[in-house]
């Protein structure tokens, strides 16, 4: 059996024609009090976004996401590989508190938040309704023959549009190699770290691509999201929604006419103006319903409130609502798998944050010297071998290091006689030798228990193994 016109939209996304080919969306530029707010939480963010790689905390960079040194700042914080724990906890928290906004408000991450929504809509769409013109203009404008006004309104947008893709790949890189370092890199010229400027060129290529072509491709087939969306929403989550009952009705939907009473026609309050249409970002119609291409983005909102209000309609045909709330009128609830979520990202972030508590300022690692056996020394003194290693997780130097032994009575003692050093956000390593009297040993490994301090205040405790000759008390 034929399939239903309204179905056939499901057969192929939204940016593709029946032929394949790639179809090139021309959203009209939207306007009203949800895009009004979109701009301020997505300037906000961008602010935040470029001047977090240069804000420092107590002599650390707010963020930072160093993968070659394996280091990682979070709010000044710094995280070494011995923390890795922590970051991978910090994204599984990240991914849980995702997933439980989409199974209750949809997609609304990706219209509002991320971060290629932000950039594509509200800086290289707006720098492109700039020079372009709003929707019409920008059709016409392709369509036409090369001549000088063409080539100068390209020209024009696409070097503006490589310009911010570079300083874009310049806030990218100040997350990975540190804003100090990036900083150093211009002050001392591309020449001489070519190899930088080459991965900086690439990055820059990869938002050109991006932002100047592949567009909304991204969020349709390359983002993983909108496929997770199709898993995790159900009839009660709150998504942008077309309301078909009040739409529809018993004639269905129809162009407006003046003079006419439109209730007792019973024609539904859509007048199939197309401006949902024109105005979505992804090229799709709300009003098939749900849609993965659908970024929640409230463009298509805002422009059939303004259709109403033209046509003296209430406002509310397309909205925040969930499938329930069309069809039967329920509210928004907490079902149980939003509070199941919502006690796993509890626990979650419980877990973390005793955690984070319980993190010390130093890691400390002292191993036995591979291949060493213990050493028999005077009046019955057994001495082992050993390779330390002290982690500096704070942005202060520790100073005068020293160890004790807290489990059993010994001395320790470092090759080098003096005490350490431990420099802000670095390690200290060396040799050291644990001397203990043969009759305080009990067993051939015995568990010992060392205790650091700078100066008189206790920074870190450890433990070792201590090999000793077999006891036969």
């Amino acid at each position: 059996m034929e399939k239903q016109e309204y179905e056939r939209f499901r057969d192929s996304i939204g940016t593709v024609t029946s032929e394949g080919k790639r179809s090139w969306v021309y959203p009209k530029k939207p306007e009203g009090i949800l895009y009004k707010y979109r701009k301020w939480v997505s300037y906000i963010l961008l602010i935040i976004l470029v001047v977090s790689p240069f804000i420092k905390i107590k002599g650390n960079q707010f963020l930072m996401f160093n993968v070659l040194e394996r280091r990682f700042n979070l709010f000044g914080n710094i995280f070494w590989p011995q923390d890795f724990y922590l970051f991978v906890l910090m994204m599984l928290i990240g991914v849980v508190f995702i997933v439980l906004f989409t199974v209750a408000f949809g997609r609304i991450f990706c219209g509002w938040i991320c971060p290629q929504t932000i950039f594509m809509e509200m800086v290289f769409r707006r720098i492109e309704y700039w020079i372009e013109g709003d929707r019409g203009k920008q059709i016409r404008l392709d369509k036409q023959e090369w001549n000088a006004e063409k080539i100068r309104k390209k020209g024009l947008k696409w070097f503006i549009f490589f310009i911010i893709s570079f300083l874009i790949a310049n806030v990218f890189l100040a997350y990975l190699i540190g804003s100090d370092r990036l900083l150093l890199y211009i002050k001392d010229g591309p020449l001489a770290h070519i190899s930088t400027l080459i991965s900086l060129l690439i990055f820059t290529g990869v938002f050109y691509f991006v932002f100047a072509w592949f567009r909304e491709q991204v969020c349709i087939i390359a983002c993983p999201y909108g496929r997770l969306q199709g898993v995790l929403l159900d009839n009660k989550s709150i998504v942008v929604a077309y309301d078909h009952k009040r739409g529809e009705k018993e004639k269905g939907r129809a162009k407006f006419k003046k003079k006419e009473d439109r209730e007792a026609s019973g024609k539904g309050d859509c007048i199939d103006c197309f401006q949902c249409v024109q105005v979505c970002p992804t090229g799709i119609d709300i009003r098939n319903g749900t849609q993965l291409e659908c970024v929640n983005c409230t463009a298509c909102i805002d422009a059939c409130n303004k259709m109403m209000d033209a046509v003296d309609l209430p406002r509310g045909l397309i909205r925040y609502a969930s499938e329930e709330n069309i069809e039967k009128k329920k509210k928004f609830r907490f079902t149980p798998r939003i509070k199941g979520y919502a006690a796993v990202l509890f626990i979650l972030v419980s877990v973390l944050s005793g955690m984070l508590f319980l993190r010390s300022e130093v890691e400390a690692n002292i191993l036995r010297l591979p291949g060493q056996l213990y050493e028999h020394k005077e009046n019955n003194i057994i001495s082992n071998v050993y390779t330390y290693k002290l982690i500096n997780k704070t942005s202060k130097d520790f100073e005068e290091v020293q160890f004790k032994l807290l489990s059993h009575n010994g001395d320790i003692n470092t090759v080098k006689g003096h005490t350490i050093l431990v420099p802000a956000n670095g390690l200290a390593e060396g040799t050291l030798f644990i001397k203990i009297n043969r009759a305080a040993l009990e067993e051939e490994k015995d568990k010992l228990k060392i205790a650091i301090y700078s100066g008189d205040r206790l920074i870190e405790t450890t433990g070792t193994t201590f090999l000793g000759p077999r006891s036969y008390k």
